[in-house]
């Protein structure tokens, strides 16, 4: 008999912020198949005699290729296998699970779904700047800041650069430089402030505040590395450790 798949979302990196289903879903597991920003933590929750497969990628360095990931997955379920596939945040959010569903169920392997925290709310939480807030912000847009294969980072600018709404860019710090560019290009003031937080809600998390207009020299100073999500909007200015003064200052020079 084949095994099934369960897609597991394993939150930002706090092992507390896992839900209670995904953590029962892992224990579940006589395979783990697990990407590069799982922490040893995380992975320590699995069941003992649990077999680990490592499949992350990193920047321009994907070791084990999404096809192969896929017949990875396959395999061990046509093994008679249970198999958690372990993702960072929520593997429906930026987290290719949909794909790897659909190949699954293509060859009629049964998948069921975990949801994680997605980095975008790790990073809200541990900072304590909204997402959403009243008088600041009515809506959030989700936005990679990277496309397959380095192809060109063609965003829709016009639609992103709304000063009512709060941006959140995912692996972005690449082309940073870029993509504040083109919000300002579509007239997002230069002046809007970001907060940049690296490793969201592990020991290791980096904060780094700027504005629009100066934000790729101070990522090149400050060296952000990934994961670094960036918050961009007027949201940021209730960030506690950083006056609003400040924030929105003149820019140096």
């Amino acid at each position: 008999m084949s095994g099934k798949v369960f897609l597991i979302g394993a939150g930002p990196g706090d092992p507390e912020l896992m839900t209670l289903r995904a953590l029962r879903k892992l224990q579940e597991a006589d395979v783990v198949v697990y990407d590069r920003l799982v922490s040893d933590e995380i992975l320590a929750l699995h069941a003992g005699g649990a077999r680990l497969i490592p499949v992350g990628k990193a920047p321009k360095c994907h070791t084990v290729p999404q096809d192969r990931i896929n017949e990875i997955l396959l395999e061990e379920a046509r093994a008679g296998h249970i198999v958690a596939r372990l993702k960072g945040g929520d593997p429906m959010i930026f987290g290719r699970g949909s794909e790897e569903a659909a190949f699954l169920m293509s060859h009629g392997i049964e998948v069921e779904y975990a949801p994680g925290i997605t980095a975008a709310q790790g990073a809200s939480s541990s900072t304590g700047v909204p997402l959403t807030h009243r008088g600041l912000a009515t809506s959030v847009q989700y936005v990679t800041g990277h496309r397959q294969a380095d192809k060109v980072l063609d965003l829709d600018w016009k639609r992103l650069a709304d000063p009512d709404s709060t941006l959140v860019v995912y692996m972005g710090v690449a082309n940073i430089g870029q993509i504040a560019m083109g919000l300002m290009t579509e007239n997002l003031p230069g002046a809007t402030p970001v907060l940049a937080v690296g490793k969201a809600t592990t020991q290791e998390e980096r904060r780094m505040v700027s504005r629009l207009d100066r934000l790729a020299a101070d990522v090149r100073e400050a060296g952000l590395e990934a994961p670094t999500l960036f918050i961009i909007g007027k949201v940021v200015t209730l960030y506690a450790e950083r006056p609003v003064a400040e924030l929105l200052g003149q820019a140096h020079g």
